[in-house]
């Protein structure tokens, strides 16, 4: 992920009132959106084959830029175009999803050069979380074969610098970022629950050792972005919802690994403080933030894909489930009846505002793991 950041969005994030998660009471619709019944399993079938048909390049194999023409090739938004692919696939055993998630591994392969291998060790450690997820969709073992080989390459991303940590990319060997840090601790926990070596495990708790000591403020649940950007040793006060997701994923699988109560209390805590900070959530709308589009349209849908994890988890208290319902629920309803072009099934950067004719393939995902997340809870009964 290539990090582009205006002087605008990074004095934003610097100024913000956090709360306690306990105290947000989420009722009152003040939105003034019509509100009506919907079937959330036809909703993800309108905005998933959205993006299968309205960004995919059948000549490339891979997902443009935008719907609207520029079918410039970016490496790690294809991974979270993978996952939705996945997500599609796996709700609905469609052979259409199937067929693209197959033509995506030869194409995404050969439009960056070859190989799965990148100059930034987060965008890697993307593409093989969506690729472990289609080893387990589809029993593939060529998508296996290409994990096994990204994480002996992100693996050699660590270095002393800081104390620690995978590097973000090769040329900057001394900045070390949560967004290097945690999907590699989501996928070494994953392998290890896969393949039982102990090694995975140790990577994991190594990684995420790391990242608590760095970037994680454990009175609050704020997840730093990252330290070192300029060779000072100080930590990035950026605020991102990706942030904050990815740090709830790696608590979540460490947990799931080794039933270690700390960690399932720091996916809380992360949650808690992105649902109650006003950087991270508008205080008004109740919606998460917007971004932007670029590398920012995708942030918010990596933390619904992690956030609706721990929605699910059994060991999640029922007091904590309702609320964290209750907020994904209303960003999903906005985005559904208010922020959605329902013409084309295109969305917006933020959830209440229709997207022009042409939106970026970024915010469409955002919009589309918000849909699929939403059908989801709908089938396991929980909207």
């Amino acid at each position: 992920m290539k990090k582009i950041l205006t002087v605008a969005l990074a004095a934003g994030t610097l100024v913000s009132c956090t709360k306690d998660y306990d105290d947000v009471i989420i009722s009152g619709d003040k939105s003034g959106i019509q509100r009506y019944e919907v079937s959330w399993q036809q909703a993800a079938d309108s905005s998933s084959r959205s993006v299968a048909a309205n960004f995919w390049n059948p000549q490339g194999k891979y997902f443009n830029k935008d719907n609207g023409g520029n079918t410039t090739f970016n490496y790690w938004p294809q991974a979270h175009a993978l996952d939705v692919l996945v997500d599609a696939y796996l709700r609905t055993n469609d052979a259409v999803y199937r067929t693209q998630i197959d033509s995506w591994f030869d194409g995404v392969k050969q439009m960056n050069g070859g190989s799965f291998s990148n100059e930034f060790y987060d965008d890697m450690e993307w593409n093989a979380l969506a690729m472990l997820r289609a080893y387990d969709a589809t029993g593939d073992a060529k998508f296996k074969t290409a994990v096994d080989a990204l994480w002996n390459e992100i693996k050699g991303g660590w270095n002393t610098t800081m104390g620690g940590g995978i590097m973000w990319r090769r040329a900057m060997p001394g900045y070390k970022n949560t967004p290097a840090n945690m999907p590699a601790a989501i996928l070494a926990a994953r392998l290890y629950q896969k393949d039982k070596k102990n090694e995975d495990l140790a990577w994991a708790q190594k990684i995420y050792a790391w990242e608590k000591d760095s970037l994680f403020e454990t009175g609050t649940g704020y997840v730093y972005d990252g330290i070192n950007n300029q060779g000072d040793g100080k930590r990035d006060a950026w605020k991102f919802t990706y942030n904050q997701g990815t740090f709830i994923g790696a608590a979540l699988e460490l947990y799931n690994a080794t039933g270690s109560a700390v960690y399932f209390n720091d996916a809380q805590k992360a949650a808690g403080y992105t649902l109650g900070d006003n950087t991270l959530t508008n205080s008004t709308d109740r919606l998460l933030r917007d971004e932007g589009e670029g590398d920012g349209g995708l942030f918010k849908g990596v933390f619904v894909r992690y956030f609706t994890l721990l929605i699910q988890h059994p060991d999640l208290s029922e007091s904590y489930r309702s609320r964290y319902i209750a907020f994904l629920k209303h960003n999903a309803e906005l985005l559904w009846f208010a922020g959605t072009s329902k013409s084309s099934v295109l969305f917006g950067t933020y959830w209440k505002n229709k997207p022009a004719a042409s939106t970026d393939l970024t915010t469409q995902l955002s919009g589309a793991m918000l849909i699929e997340a939403a059908a989801t809870l709908e089938k396991n009964k929980l909207f």
